[in-house]
């Protein structure tokens, strides 16, 4: 019997310190099924690690294809990896500041409803943002939840404070931001909209 090899996936959490504490910078999963889900629907940037890629490459290519712009230059260090429902992640994690003015996340297809013979297109992330440690904790799915404690943790070591705030797209708030993506302008809420779940 030939054994199957467990899934593994990359992702880059970045994060910031401010007057309030550290900030990290998560999203949240698109799609149906996440709609209505704030508390454990968020992610760090990730997806699944091709075969024969480097680890930090395929977090630097699922950063750059769910956020649309590039992973910002920062010294990068491999935080850990995380064992989560049978899959293993592998974080980088760098200080730096990212304030994009718009994301342009890849999408996917999906049957919905369920057996109506409907495909839609949703976008892999509906929204996202810098929120502190505590409220990221609370939000993040538990393998990314665990990055994002480690963080914290280890924040502690020398480095400018960066600019403090709740800033980015479709934010918790419900604040309005302006989303582009397939050159049409939509306004992305992170309480209304279609979610569903973020591939990798």
């Amino acid at each position: 019997m030939v054994a199957l090899m467990a899934a593994r996936s990359a992702g880059i959490l970045l994060y910031r310190r401010g007057e309030t504490g550290v900030e990290v910078w998560i999203a949240h999963m698109g799609g149906p099924f996440w709609a209505h889900k704030d508390e454990g629907g968020w992610s760090i940037p990730k997806g699944l690690v091709d075969e024969g890629e480097d680890d930090m490459a395929a977090a630097q290519r699922e950063f750059a294809e769910e956020m649309g712009s590039p992973a910002p230059e920062a010294d990068y260090e491999r935080l850990g990896e995380f064992t989560a429902s049978g899959k293993t992640i592998v974080v980088f994690a760098a200080e730096a500041a990212f304030d994009p003015a718009e994301i342009h996340s890849d999408t996917f297809e999906l049957e919905w409803p369920p057996h109506s013979g409907r495909v839609r297109r949703f976008a892999e992330v509906d929204a996202a943002g810098w929120h502190p440690v505590a409220d990221a904790r609370l939000k993040l799915t538990k393998g990314s939840a665990a990055s994002a404690r480690r963080v914290a943790e280890g924040t502690g070591r020398r480095g400018p404070a960066l600019t403090p705030g709740l800033r980015g797209i479709a934010i918790a708030d419900g604040s309005l931001v302006p989303w582009r993506r397939r050159s049409r302008t939509r306004y992305a809420s992170a309480s209304n909209g279609p979610r569903s779940p973020l591939i990798g």
